[in-house]
């Protein structure tokens, strides 16, 4: 599954934890390419990831948890 990560809209965002969970979650992202991509996100700018679908429900709670918009791309 594909989804497109929108925006982060807590107030003070813990860039350690988003980057742990989009780490923890996609497919094909290590350690220092999530770093990279919550920086991307925080800044304001949209970032594309891809979940395995076994692990889809769990995902898409880890990132309302942490109040991140998402949108699934298919």
């Amino acid at each position: 599954m594909k989804l497109n990560l929108l925006s982060c809209d807590t107030q003070r965002p813990d860039r350690r934890v988003i980057a742990k969970c989009i780490a923890e979650i996609s497919a094909n992202i290590n350690e220092s390419m999530s770093n990279e991509l919550t920086e991307i996100l925080l800044e304001g700018d949209a970032v594309d990831i891809e979940i395995e679908d076994k692990n889809a429900g769990s995902a898409l709670r880890a990132l309302r948890k942490l109040s991140i918009d998402y949108e699934i791309i298919e």
